[in-house]
């Protein structure tokens, strides 16, 4: 007698086996959310921060080696253009305008003693055979070399005396002053030495601004400028364009813009930090998406499109932008349908399917 003994396959390893060779249904891919490019681009207003700097900002220095004398100001003071603000004595240097005076006065009398020879030799010499025609050459010559030696002499006084103003420290404009380096005996000089003092203008300022590359284009010079201060919270201020550098800052890639700011009443302080609101002009065209929409890649900058039943990966260019929306260009039409949130989980080719 034969026994027979049947073999079956459990249920479960029939089922794999079978799903094992059919392809995923639709329903367990993932779906994504899809937009349509926009035409209007909602950029009015760049909002960008910038610093309020002194219109007029410099350090003032000794020209000439001496001791501090007197200061009459301090930090904080008002001064106006011209006003003596230090006072500098140098000794040697009341003997060397001394001895440069005493030198043209000598020289002067030298001048004056040729100068009576040659008109005396001019006059005897209108008698025929009184006066030879070299003798009257050399006292000519002489006279004018004399002159020579005056003129120097004059110059070289000039040049001391000269060197006399620079012992007096005057305020080159109107402002205040915002530093004091010296005391009264300090020992100062060109060679060496820092500065006596700093003045500022600060009744007129300049919001100095770097505007991005992306927005150089569409700055308008005759639109009025916005801005608030951090630190004077609701009040906001208005001026307009004074200054455009015309270049880019070759590091930040940047341009520089520069708002002059009246400050009568100084309420503003050179170094504050401001918000600035800039008018964009609609220079640029393109299509406005989300921001979310554009996906940064080490190979480039792409929007994810829907092509047909497949994903496709599509190089585009950034313009303006808000803080939620972005102007690009490229291959787009506005019927196209993107990706509203890319990610490279989204690979180029694969089966898109759009959310309900």
């Amino acid at each position: 007698m034969k026994l027979r003994y049947t073999y079956s396959l459990p249920l479960f390893g029939l089922l794999a086996c079978q799903s094992a060779t059919e392809t995923p249904k639709e329903e367990s891919l993932p779906s994504y959310e899809l937009i349509q490019p926009s035409s209007e681009l909602n950029v009015s207003d760049l909002s960008i921060p910038g610093e309020l700097q002194p219109f007029y900002s410099v350090d003032l220095y000794a020209k000439v080696t001496g001791f501090v004398q007197r200061i009459l100001v301090d930090v904080g003071s008002e001064v106006k253009q011209g006003q003596l603000l230090a006072l500098l004595e140098a000794p040697e240097m009341k003997a060397q305008i001394n001895a440069a005076e005493a030198k043209l006065h000598a020289q002067e009398a030298v001048y004056a003693a040729s100068s009576a020879t040659l008109r005396r030799l001019e006059e005897t010499s209108k008698i025929p055979g009184t006066i030879a025609p070299l003798e009257l050459e050399l006292a000519k010559a002489k006279q004018q070399a004399d002159l020579a030696q005056l003129e120097a002499a004059k110059a070289a006084y000039r040049e001391v005396s000269q060197m006399q103003s620079y012992l007096e420290i005057r305020a080159p404009f109107s402002g205040s002053v915002t530093a004091r380096n010296i005391a009264p005996g300090a020992y100062v000089g060109p060679n060496g030495h820092g500065p006596l003092l700093t003045l500022v203008q600060d009744q007129k300022l300049r919001l100095v601004v770097h505007v991005p590359e992306t927005y150089a284009g569409a700055i308008s010079s005759d639109s009025p400028i916005h801005f608030t201060i951090h630190s004077l919270p609701g009040k906001e201020f208005q001026g307009t364009v004074s200054r455009n550098a015309q270049t880019l800052d070759q590091k930040f890639r940047s341009q520089r813009i520069e708002i002059d700011v009246p400050n009568e009443n100084k309420k503003l302080l050179p170094g504050m930090v401001a918000q600035v609101k800039i008018p964009l002009q609609g220079a640029q065209t393109g299509y406005s998406i989300p921001k979310t929409a554009v996906l940064t890649s080490t190979t480039g900058v792409f929007v994810i499109k829907k092509d047909g039943n497949e994903a496709r990966w599509v190089p585009i260019k950034t313009g303006l932008s808000t803080d939620s929306t972005v102007l690009i260009t490229g291959e787009i039409q506005p019927q196209d349908r993107l990706v509203k949130y890319a990610t490279e989980e989204v690979r180029d080719g694969q089966v898109l399917i759009e959310k309900k």
